[in-house]
């Protein structure tokens, strides 16, 4: 689980409403079932009217993603794992490989190692793995594209839950108290609609684009080390090309990780 999303929103929200005791305004204004209405249920229809039906069913699955920290796309891990496997294909040829991919937990990964097994040339499963990746990224643009929707309507249902707030209080002018109380309570759909939009929505959006970003050059760099292992190439020019792929702080948890490797294989010759 990416537990840094869970910790941003409880921060916003506990921002909000220190920021609120802070002013010294009631907290419990807002407990306010219009407002809550307006925002949730008028995101709700937004969002609705914005996607069909079939597009809408897999919001489950979206929300999902931005919870979940994929454990297989770490790129260092992943080049390690291509090196090995090169240098698996050199000593004992590319048949060698095909054990290992009953064991892949990577599913994108064992889809292009088989097909490289099976010996198909290799623009075919260039742009075999090109499309997958291509539909992955559509499917995520969809995913972010769901809460940018709804970042936008929010904000603006804020406006109108204000709106709608101050006809009421307007037509109540005879009881003062009252009036301060519901003029209050106008602005709270306007603040509800700003968090949800602003603290929530439209870095969700973010988030899932980031996510989708990072795993899709990963599946790139599978893509470029699998078409090298079945090209016979050297293990080190594999690290080589594929190092170029990362980011330095990707590299150097690289360069750490074959150094201990390197470490403990000469442990256990010593020993």
């Amino acid at each position: 689980m990416d537990i840094f999303l869970l910790i941003g929103i409880i921060t916003g929200l506990l921002t909000l409403i220190v920021g609120m005791i802070l002013k010294g305004a009631n907290v419990a204004v807002l407990l306010n079932p219009a407002a809550i209405v307006i925002i949730f249920v008028g995101t709700t229809a937004a969002v609705i009217n914005s996607f069909p039906k079939s597009e809408l069913s897999k919001i489950g699955k979206v929300a999902g993603v931005l919870f979940k920290d994929k454990k297989n796309m770490n790129a260092a891990d992943i080049v390690i794992q291509l090196v090995d496997m090169s240098q698996i294909a050199r000593r004992e040829g590319l048949l060698a490989l095909e054990n290992m991919t009953e064991k892949m937990d990577n599913p994108f990964m064992k889809k292009g190692l088989e097909m490289a097994v099976d010996g198909l040339e290799q623009e075919y499963i260039r742009e075999v793995l090109n499309i997958e990746i291509e539909n992955m990224e559509e499917r995520h643009r969809l995913g972010a594209s769901i809460f940018t929707t709804a970042g936008g309507a929010a904000p603006t249902l804020g406006v109108m839950g204000a709106v709608v707030g101050l006809i009421a209080a307007l037509g109540n002018l005879d009881d003062v108290e009252a009036l301060g109380h519901m003029i209050a309570g106008a602005f709270v759909a306007t603040l509800f609609g700003i968090f949800v939009g602003y603290v929530m929505c439209h870095p969700f959006a973010t988030r899932l684009k980031r996510k989708s970003f990072a795993e899709i050059r990963v599946m790139y760099i599978i893509v470029e080390g699998i078409l090298s292992i079945q090209a016979g190439e050297n293990p080190k020019s594999i690290v080589i090309k594929l190092e170029g792929m990362l980011s330095p702080e990707e590299r150097a948890e690289l360069s750490r990780k074959q150094n201990s490797g390197k470490n403990s294989e000469g442990e256990s010759k010593d020993g």
